[in-house]
This record gives C-alpha cells, structure tokens and sequence, in this order.
C-alpha cells in the first residue's frame, strides 16, 4: 500500500452529526476536555486543541508520533490494528498493551467520555527536535 492510499483504519460506524466529548491527559499531567465530530481521528482533535500530538506524517499512518495510549475497556473495543499500524507502533516510545496510532483511531460516540492519555514522549525519526505544524 502506497503512503497517498493510506487512510485512518478505525472507521466510525455511524457520525449522524454527533459530537463526541474525550478527556486528555497530557505530558504535564494535566487535562483538557476536547469535542469534535465523530468521524474526525484523534489526531486532528488534537490538533484543533493544541494537544501536544506530533503527527510528523501528517495522519498517513507512516511514523508513530501521534502515538497514544487508551483505556483497556476502550481498546478492546476498537478493531485490530492494520500490519501498517503495528509496524509504526513498534517505534513508538513507551508501547503499551493499549497502544494506537492517533491518526488511525476514529471518534465514534461509544468513545464519548473516555481519557486518552499522550505518552511523555515521542519519537521522530525524521529530524530530531522538529515539531510538525497541522494543516
């Protein structure tokens, strides 16, 4: 699969307008409250928030930077990871048993209310040091 087919793989079931309110806990320990559209992914939340989530790839799922790590009863209930996103999450800094890419998880309203936490930190192979700015 080429980078430009790439799409997030946790597709939401149904958006029908409705918004879904997350909590996150961030590097610093503190939270932030988030509401978007179901359907928008995780990483574009965090980006809409100034939520310290990377996304050097842009949401294509070709690096781990938006890597985040989610409640077990939440995580259990998403599908399986692709190979892509497996492969990815295997650079990701401080991996988890509840680990995801942010860029491959979908707000859908059975996630309504559940804390995401960022992990303390990131690793991009790129360049070190750079912080990619969304679009």
């Amino acid at each position: 699969m080429s980078w430009q087919s790439r799409r997030p793989l946790c597709r939401a079931m149904t958006t029908d307008g409705k918004n879904v309110t997350v909590v996150w806990r961030r590097r610093d320990g503190s939270t932030v409250s988030t509401t978007a559209a179901a359907g928008t992914s995780l990483l574009r939340v965090a980006h809409q928030y100034g939520i310290e989530l990377e996304g050097a790839c842009e949401g294509v799922c070709a690096c781990s930077t938006c890597h985040v790590i989610l409640p077990e009863n939440v995580y259990k209930t998403l599908p399986d990871a692709s190979e892509d996103e497996e492969d990815m999450l295997d650079q990701a800094f401080g991996l988890t048993p509840t680990s995801r890419l942010g860029c491959q998880v979908v707000l859908d309203p059975s996630l309504e209310g559940m804390t995401i936490v960022v992990p303390k930190a990131t690793r991009n192979m790129a360049v070190d040091g750079y912080v990619a700015k969304p679009h």
